[in-house]
Protein backbone atom coordinates (compact mmCIF):
# COMPACT_ATOMS: atom_id res chain seq x y z
CA UNK A 1 0.00 0.00 0.00
CA UNK A 2 2.62 1.97 -0.01
CA UNK A 3 1.92 5.77 -1.11
CA UNK A 4 -1.77 5.56 -0.62
CA UNK A 5 -1.94 8.64 0.88
CA UNK A 6 0.84 10.73 -0.61
CA UNK A 7 -0.28 14.23 -1.65
CA UNK A 8 -3.08 14.27 0.67
CA UNK A 9 -3.98 16.29 3.93
CA UNK A 10 -5.99 15.89 6.96
CA UNK A 11 -6.93 16.49 9.65
CA UNK A 12 -6.96 13.58 13.22
CA UNK A 13 -9.30 14.77 15.96
CA UNK A 14 -8.98 12.75 19.50
CA UNK A 15 -6.02 11.19 19.97
CA UNK A 16 -5.63 10.92 23.35
CA UNK A 17 -2.17 8.88 23.94
CA UNK A 18 0.16 6.35 22.01
CA UNK A 19 -2.51 3.66 22.23
CA UNK A 20 -5.58 5.97 21.05
CA UNK A 21 -7.19 4.65 18.01
CA UNK A 22 -7.34 8.21 15.96
CA UNK A 23 -3.19 7.63 16.96
CA UNK A 24 -3.29 4.18 15.24
CA UNK A 25 -4.81 5.60 12.28
CA UNK A 26 -2.67 8.81 12.56
CA UNK A 27 0.30 6.55 12.14
CA UNK A 28 -0.88 4.39 9.37
CA UNK A 29 -1.66 7.23 7.23
CA UNK A 30 1.55 9.28 8.14
CA UNK A 31 3.29 5.57 6.83
CA UNK A 32 1.36 6.07 3.67
CA UNK A 33 2.46 9.28 2.86
CA UNK A 34 -0.21 11.69 4.70
CA UNK A 35 0.88 15.01 5.88
CA UNK A 36 -1.68 15.41 9.26
CA UNK A 37 -3.05 17.99 11.15
CA UNK A 38 -3.80 17.32 15.17
CA UNK A 39 -6.34 18.57 17.54
CA UNK A 40 -6.16 19.01 21.46
CA UNK A 41 -8.37 19.99 24.22
CA UNK A 42 -6.37 21.78 27.12
CA UNK A 43 -2.91 21.63 27.88
CA UNK A 44 -2.96 18.49 29.65
CA UNK A 45 -3.62 16.90 26.22
CA UNK A 46 -1.56 19.08 24.71
CA UNK A 47 1.48 17.89 25.62
CA UNK A 48 0.46 14.74 25.42
CA UNK A 49 -0.15 14.89 21.74
CA UNK A 50 2.30 17.52 20.81
CA UNK A 51 5.25 14.85 20.53
CA UNK A 52 2.97 12.00 18.71
CA UNK A 53 2.52 14.74 16.49
CA UNK A 54 6.13 15.62 15.85
CA UNK A 55 7.02 11.87 15.43
CA UNK A 56 5.00 11.88 12.16
CA UNK A 57 6.38 15.26 11.15
CA UNK A 58 3.08 17.45 12.02
CA UNK A 59 3.86 21.05 13.00
CA UNK A 60 -0.21 21.90 13.08
CA UNK A 61 -2.11 21.50 16.40
CA UNK A 62 -5.20 23.13 17.20
CA UNK A 63 -6.78 23.73 20.36
CA UNK A 64 -10.55 22.72 20.23
CA UNK A 65 -13.64 22.61 22.25
CA UNK A 66 -16.09 20.69 19.62
CA UNK A 67 -18.79 22.48 22.53
CA UNK A 68 -17.39 25.95 21.66
CA UNK A 69 -18.67 27.67 18.42
CA UNK A 70 -15.48 30.65 18.65
CA UNK A 71 -12.99 27.27 19.07
CA UNK A 72 -13.89 25.95 15.90
CA UNK A 73 -14.15 28.65 13.91
CA UNK A 74 -10.56 30.24 15.32
CA UNK A 75 -9.18 26.16 14.54
CA UNK A 76 -10.66 26.27 11.15
CA UNK A 77 -9.75 29.46 9.86
CA UNK A 78 -6.78 28.92 11.15
CA UNK A 79 -6.43 25.40 9.25
CA UNK A 80 -7.80 27.57 5.94
CA UNK A 81 -5.28 29.98 6.77
CA UNK A 82 -1.94 27.38 6.66
CA UNK A 83 -3.13 24.80 3.74
CA UNK A 84 -6.29 26.22 2.05
CA UNK A 85 -7.83 22.54 1.38
CA UNK A 86 -8.35 19.48 3.20
CA UNK A 87 -8.61 15.80 1.59
CA UNK A 88 -10.26 14.37 4.97
CA UNK A 89 -10.95 14.56 8.51
CA UNK A 90 -10.88 12.07 11.37
CA UNK A 91 -12.98 12.07 14.00
CA UNK A 92 -12.80 10.07 17.13
CA UNK A 93 -14.51 11.77 20.05
CA UNK A 94 -17.02 10.52 22.58
CA UNK A 95 -17.84 11.63 25.88
CA UNK A 96 -20.56 9.90 28.61
CA UNK A 97 -20.04 10.89 32.57
CA UNK A 98 -17.55 7.86 33.52
CA UNK A 99 -19.67 7.41 36.85
CA UNK A 100 -23.15 6.67 34.09
CA UNK A 101 -21.27 3.92 32.19
CA UNK A 102 -21.89 1.46 34.74
CA UNK A 103 -24.94 0.46 36.60
CA UNK A 104 -28.37 0.58 34.34
CA UNK A 105 -29.26 2.38 31.39
CA UNK A 106 -32.58 3.57 32.55
CA UNK A 107 -31.03 6.17 35.22
CA UNK A 108 -29.06 8.07 32.16
CA UNK A 109 -29.26 11.79 33.45
CA UNK A 110 -31.30 14.51 31.42
CA UNK A 111 -27.45 16.30 31.26
CA UNK A 112 -25.72 13.87 30.73
CA UNK A 113 -28.13 12.38 27.54
CA UNK A 114 -27.51 15.59 26.14
CA UNK A 115 -23.56 16.13 26.42
CA UNK A 116 -22.93 12.41 24.98
CA UNK A 117 -25.43 12.97 22.08
CA UNK A 118 -23.67 16.68 21.84
CA UNK A 119 -20.04 15.65 21.81
CA UNK A 120 -20.04 11.96 20.21
CA UNK A 121 -22.97 12.49 17.61
CA UNK A 122 -23.88 16.26 17.13
CA UNK A 123 -19.98 17.58 16.70
CA UNK A 124 -19.45 14.85 13.63
CA UNK A 125 -22.28 16.99 12.14
CA UNK A 126 -20.63 20.51 12.86
CA UNK A 127 -17.15 18.98 11.65
CA UNK A 128 -18.11 17.68 8.62
CA UNK A 129 -19.75 21.01 7.33
CA UNK A 130 -16.72 22.41 8.09
CA UNK A 131 -14.72 20.16 7.03
CA UNK A 132 -16.49 20.51 3.83
CA UNK A 133 -16.22 23.82 3.01
CA UNK A 134 -12.94 23.03 2.57
CA UNK A 135 -13.15 20.47 0.41
CA UNK A 136 -13.69 21.97 -3.03
CA UNK A 137 -12.84 18.64 -4.96
CA UNK A 138 -14.20 15.68 -2.76
CA UNK A 139 -13.04 13.87 0.44
CA UNK A 140 -13.52 12.02 3.22
CA UNK A 141 -15.01 12.23 6.32
CA UNK A 142 -14.39 9.32 8.84
CA UNK A 143 -15.72 8.85 12.11
CA UNK A 144 -15.59 5.80 14.83
CA UNK A 145 -18.09 3.66 16.24
CA UNK A 146 -19.31 0.85 18.06
CA UNK A 147 -21.41 -2.35 17.90
CA UNK A 148 -23.03 -0.98 21.04
CA UNK A 149 -25.47 1.60 18.70
CA UNK A 150 -27.32 -2.17 17.68
CA UNK A 151 -26.64 -4.71 20.12
CA UNK A 152 -26.99 -3.98 23.70
CA UNK A 153 -23.79 -4.09 25.84
CA UNK A 154 -23.42 -3.85 29.38
CA UNK A 155 -22.86 -0.84 30.57
CA UNK A 156 -22.40 1.11 27.32
CA UNK A 157 -25.50 2.52 28.43
CA UNK A 158 -25.87 6.17 26.83
CA UNK A 159 -22.71 5.42 24.37
CA UNK A 160 -24.88 2.77 22.16
CA UNK A 161 -27.74 5.48 21.74
CA UNK A 162 -25.17 8.28 20.71
CA UNK A 163 -23.48 5.82 18.39
CA UNK A 164 -26.71 4.47 16.76
CA UNK A 165 -27.11 8.81 16.68
CA UNK A 166 -23.40 9.07 15.13
CA UNK A 167 -24.40 6.16 12.40
CA UNK A 168 -27.69 6.92 11.16
CA UNK A 169 -25.88 10.82 10.86
CA UNK A 170 -23.18 9.01 8.79
CA UNK A 171 -25.77 7.35 6.16
CA UNK A 172 -27.34 11.26 5.73
CA UNK A 173 -24.10 13.04 5.74
CA UNK A 174 -23.18 10.66 3.07
CA UNK A 175 -26.25 11.28 0.73
CA UNK A 176 -25.79 15.38 1.59
CA UNK A 177 -21.78 15.55 0.72
CA UNK A 178 -22.30 13.14 -2.43
CA UNK A 179 -22.74 15.37 -4.90
CA UNK A 180 -19.90 17.04 -3.50
CA UNK A 181 -17.49 14.28 -4.00
CA UNK A 182 -17.25 13.25 -0.30
CA UNK A 183 -17.22 9.92 1.45
CA UNK A 184 -18.71 9.69 4.98
CA UNK A 185 -18.29 6.18 6.70
CA UNK A 186 -17.75 5.00 10.18
CA UNK A 187 -15.59 2.18 11.35
CA UNK A 188 -16.69 0.20 14.06
CA UNK A 189 -13.48 -2.29 15.88
CA UNK A 190 -14.27 -4.56 19.05
CA UNK A 191 -13.67 -3.48 22.78
CA UNK A 192 -9.67 -2.38 22.56
CA UNK A 193 -7.56 -1.44 25.35
CA UNK A 194 -7.66 2.47 24.98
CA UNK A 195 -8.24 5.45 27.30
CA UNK A 196 -12.06 6.02 26.50
CA UNK A 197 -12.78 1.83 26.45
CA UNK A 198 -11.24 1.75 30.04
CA UNK A 199 -13.96 3.93 31.32
CA UNK A 200 -16.76 1.63 30.14
CA UNK A 201 -17.70 -0.65 33.60
CA UNK A 202 -16.68 -4.28 32.83
CA UNK A 203 -14.07 -2.96 29.80
CA UNK A 204 -12.23 -6.06 30.78
CA UNK A 205 -14.49 -8.83 30.94
CA UNK A 206 -16.05 -7.35 27.56
CA UNK A 207 -12.45 -7.19 25.92
CA UNK A 208 -11.71 -11.51 26.88
CA UNK A 209 -15.62 -12.32 25.83
CA UNK A 210 -14.84 -10.44 22.39
CA UNK A 211 -11.65 -12.07 21.53
CA UNK A 212 -13.01 -15.47 22.89
CA UNK A 213 -15.85 -15.63 21.31
CA UNK A 214 -14.67 -13.69 17.33
CA UNK A 215 -14.14 -16.12 14.28
CA UNK A 216 -10.67 -14.57 14.38
CA UNK A 217 -10.36 -15.14 18.26
CA UNK A 218 -8.52 -11.91 18.18
CA UNK A 219 -9.81 -8.49 18.79
CA UNK A 220 -8.50 -5.23 16.70
CA UNK A 221 -5.35 -3.67 16.63
CA UNK A 222 -4.50 -0.10 16.15
CA UNK A 223 -2.83 -0.90 12.59
CA UNK A 224 -6.23 -3.14 11.87
CA UNK A 225 -8.08 -0.33 11.98
CA UNK A 226 -5.35 2.21 11.07
CA UNK A 227 -5.10 -0.04 7.82
CA UNK A 228 -8.91 0.49 7.02
CA UNK A 229 -8.71 4.34 7.49
CA UNK A 230 -5.92 4.30 4.97
CA UNK A 231 -8.55 2.27 2.31
CA UNK A 232 -11.52 4.89 2.75
CA UNK A 233 -9.01 7.45 3.06
CA UNK A 234 -7.67 7.01 -0.10
CA UNK A 235 -8.38 6.83 -3.99
CA UNK A 236 -9.03 3.05 -3.63
CA UNK A 237 -11.94 4.21 -1.45
CA UNK A 238 -13.48 6.43 -3.96
CA UNK A 239 -16.87 4.46 -4.26
CA UNK A 240 -17.43 3.24 -0.34
CA UNK A 241 -19.98 5.86 1.57
CA UNK A 242 -22.51 5.62 4.18
CA UNK A 243 -21.00 2.47 5.55
CA UNK A 244 -20.05 0.83 8.53
CA UNK A 245 -17.17 -1.12 8.28
CA UNK A 246 -16.10 -3.31 11.27
CA UNK A 247 -12.91 -4.34 12.29
CA UNK A 248 -13.58 -6.44 15.25
CA UNK A 249 -12.39 -10.32 14.33
CA UNK A 250 -15.89 -11.31 12.94
CA UNK A 251 -17.90 -10.58 16.61
CA UNK A 252 -20.36 -8.56 14.96
CA UNK A 253 -21.71 -12.09 13.15
CA UNK A 254 -22.15 -13.88 16.01
CA UNK A 255 -25.39 -14.63 17.44
CA UNK A 256 -24.27 -16.49 20.42
CA UNK A 257 -20.79 -17.71 21.97
CA UNK A 258 -18.64 -20.40 20.49
CA UNK A 259 -19.59 -23.78 21.95
CA UNK A 260 -16.25 -24.26 23.77
CA UNK A 261 -17.55 -20.57 25.79
CA UNK A 262 -21.46 -21.68 26.70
Amino acid sequence: MAGWMAGKRGLIMGVANDRSIAWGIAQAMAAEGAQLAFTYQGAAFGKRVEPLAASVGSEILLDVDVTDEASLDAAFEGLAGQWGSLDFLVHAIAFSDKSELTGRFRDTSRENFKRSLEISCYSFIDLGRRAAAMMPDGGCLLTLTFQGSNKVTPFYNVMGVAKAALESSVRYLANDLGPEGIRVNAISPGPMKTLAGAAIGGARKTYRHAEANAPLRSNATLGSVGGTAVYLASDHGAHTTGEIIHVDGGYHVMGMPQVDNI
